[in-house]
């Protein structure tokens, strides 16, 4: 899948052809992130980040206790990549891959939605503290797999 950030000045191809989950986050923090109703992350394995010279990015520390680097366009802004070294998947933000398909979206955080979810949809009123992801993504999630996504280390 192809991705890229709103000027095009960052862009990458995903390392699979569709996620491995596509998750649609309606807590506080999704919509500070993307200034909305909620945030739109698509997971997939652990890859080389792209190799631009517009990517930078923040870190901020997660209520687990760990850091998340947020990795966004330097020249548009665009949020792109989240990784945390400790996990084997990134979550690229979803508003930016061409080709997704939202109807397998899952709802997380849906107690504190902002806009109706989509009737059939998977939903989850919060997420549960024993996992980032959900039930489903626990098994891609062991920190101690090996492969390390090449520039997570920090900004």
């Amino acid at each position: 899948m192809e991705a890229r950030c709103q000027c095009g000045s960052v862009a990458f191809k995903t390392p699979l052809p569709e996620p491995l989950a596509l998750y649609i986050c309606h807590c506080a923090e999704c919509r500070r992130q993307t200034s909305s109703a909620f945030g739109a992350s698509a997971i997939f394995p652990r890859f080389k980040l792209p190799d631009a010279e517009l990517l930078s990015c923040y870190a901020r520390p997660t209520p687990s206790g760990q850091t998340l680097y947020c990795y966004f366009c330097r020249s548009c802004g665009t949020r792109l990549i989240h990784a945390t070294p400790s996990k084997n998947v990134v979550s690229i933000k979803g508003g930016c891959i061409e080709g997704l398909d939202w109807t397998k979206a899952i709802h997380l955080w849906t107690k504190t939605a902002m806009v109706p979810i989509p009737e059939g949809s998977e939903t989850h009123s919060e997420m549960s503290e024993s996992t980032d992801y959900d039930v489903s993504q626990e098994l891609l999630d062991q920190p101690d797999s090996p492969g390390e996504l090449i520039g997570s280390g920090g900004c």
